[in-house]
């Protein structure tokens, strides 16, 4: 498997402190698809999603603060859910977000 290029979403879901639940999938294509929950430390269900190329560039990465009234279960099958809806096209991707300079 090759690694995975993450972009700015993954860091700012990142932290080590915090256990999480993950879901890794390869798609016949080489679409790689990671999901991941958690709680926060306020006890928020948290939720990670991330579709990467065969190279191992990030697709799309999506990071939600809260899943209001989601358990970690409810949230990571919402999650996959819609990683593969995505990776197979039932979904569109989001428009990327372009980031804005200041002067």
């Amino acid at each position: 498997m090759l690694m995975r290029v993450r972009e700015d979403t993954y860091w700012q879901w990142a932290d080590a402190q915090l256990h999480s639940r993950s879901h890794d999938e390869v798609l016949s294509d080489g679409t790689t698809l990671d999901v991941q929950v958690r709680l926060s430390r306020l006890g928020a269900t948290q939720l990670f999603l991330g579709l990467y190329g065969g190279d191992g560039r990030a697709l799309l990465e999506e990071y939600y603060p809260a899943r209001p009234g989601e358990t970690m279960t409810r949230a990571m099958v919402w999650g996959v859910d819609r990683a593969r809806a995505m990776a197979t096209g039932a979904l569109p991707l989001p428009e990327p977000r372009r980031h804005r300079r200041r002067a």
